[in-house]
């Protein structure tokens, strides 16, 4: 375990509730790996408080801090500047402190495609239906789009998709109900709801209408093979769990703030996912 010096950089993750998070786990392994000297904590913070504990933080000095439920959006308005990622996404997910100011961005996109690729999915291939129309899904339909995939979204709250397809031009809305149907138009279709997560409801998602081919991703990592997952494996068809997102959208905090470039690979993974797997 290292030791903490005066000099320690600190960055953390805010939410609420956060006791779920795995990322001070995960951003913990990479500062003992190299050795660095800093820290990275869980930050529970009230819906209504957002701003003043942000401020805060910068005030005592800290690095940055990731962003979680339910606080992507009001990390955008309290923002000083945001990048490319977070104009597109609409959201924010990785805060970075520096000369009284807060940069954000948002990892969300980024993760999801490395994800895909180091499943070794090619996410051009072919169209995609992305559930669900909250934070994460905007990151992932954005990240979809701007590698030249056309996105199909459907979600239970018509409303929400289609003030995304007003967001994000180009992106088609249909009917929560019509999802099984649009599965044989698509290569790829991603859960971006918490349907399946534990203490979550299970998505309903009747795989039999899509072909052979099609590739089942879910952001979802608690548990680490969700129902949707385990329904796609029983098909036989390709498969992407959500803790490779966690791990990939995490490394350009984790540089940012502590100055290295992480990697990601199996031993990481398995630390992680034993954590998960104790549950």
């Amino acid at each position: 375990m290292s030791i903490l010096s005066g000099h320690a950089r600190v960055a953390g993750i805010a939410g609420w509730p956060v006791t779920y998070s795995r990322s001070p786990r995960l951003h913990g392994f990479w500062l003992q790996r190299h050795g660095i000297d800093g820290v990275y904590v869980p930050l529970p913070i009230r819906p209504g408080e957002f701003a003043t504990a942000v401020r805060g933080l910068l005030a005592a000095g800290f690095a940055g801090a990731n962003v979680t439920i339910p606080h992507k959006l009001a990390a955008f308005e309290i923002c000083d500047s945001v990048d490319a990622s977070a104009h597109r996404a609409g959201a924010v997910n990785t805060l970075i402190f520096g000369e009284g100011r807060i940069s954000g961005s948002n990892t969300d996109g980024y993760g999801f495609i490395a994800n895909l690729r180091a499943n070794g999915v090619d996410p051009s291939t072919g169209p995609a239906l992305v559930l669900g129309a909250g934070g994460s899904a905007r990151a992932v339909a954005a990240a979809l789009q701007d590698a030249g995939v056309a996105v199909t979204v459907a979600n239970r709250t018509r409303a929400h998709a289609e003030q995304l397809g007003n967001d994000l031009p180009g992106l088609h809305v249909i009917e929560w109900e019509s999802r099984e149907a649009a599965l044989a138009d698509h290569a790829l279709v991603v859960n971006a709801t918490p349907l399946g997560m534990v203490g979550h409801e299970p998505l309903d998602l009747d795989l039999s209408r899509g072909s052979a081919s099609l590739v089942v991703a879910d952001n979802v990592y608690v548990p680490l093979e969700t129902p949707l997952l385990r329904a796609a494996r029983a098909r036989g068809l390709r498969s992407v769990e959500g803790l490779g997102m966690l791990l990939h959208q995490a490394v350009p905090g984790f540089r940012a703030w502590f100055g290295v470039e992480p990697s990601v690979d199996d031993e990481l993974r398995r630390f992680v996912a034993a954590d998960l797997l104790m549950q």
